[in-house]
């Protein structure tokens, strides 16, 4: 696994949003807007992975540029729809962190999907 680059989500953020004010998106930039985007991005991704099975879970060699591209035009949407819905994305995450650290601490998940008001087994 790999890490990723220096830049920060706020730097993400400022270039997003350059990017479609140069181009004067703002209009077309509402919320409702960039949630269909991003899930038609998010469906795009799918379709890359749709039949290779749970047992390769890698991404196809051939297919690893289509891929990152993907990512990123999901990334790119969630950061325009956050910005653009007044939700500090970094402070959201770091929030929804907390609250899913408390419905399933390490101990009693380690190594389960099951649900948290599921019992253990």
């Amino acid at each position: 696994m790999t890490g990723f680059s220096p830049d920060s989500c706020e730097d993400l953020r400022r270039l997003v949003a350059a990017f479609a004010d140069e181009r004067d998106w703002e209009r077309f930039h509402t919320p409702r807007n960039l949630l269909l985007a991003l899930m038609s991005e998010v469906g795009e991704a799918a379709d890359i992975v749709r039949w290779q099975g749970d047992a390769d879970p890698a991404i196809p060699a051939d297919r690893r540029q289509d891929w990152a591209h993907e990512l990123a035009d999901c990334a790119i949407l969630l950061i325009r729809l956050a910005d653009r819905s007044g939700v500090d994305l970094p402070a959201a995450v770091r929030e929804k962190l907390a609250i899913a650290g408390a419905k399933y601490p390490a101990d009693a998940f380690r190594g389960s999907s099951r649900k948290y008001d599921r019992p253990a087994q």
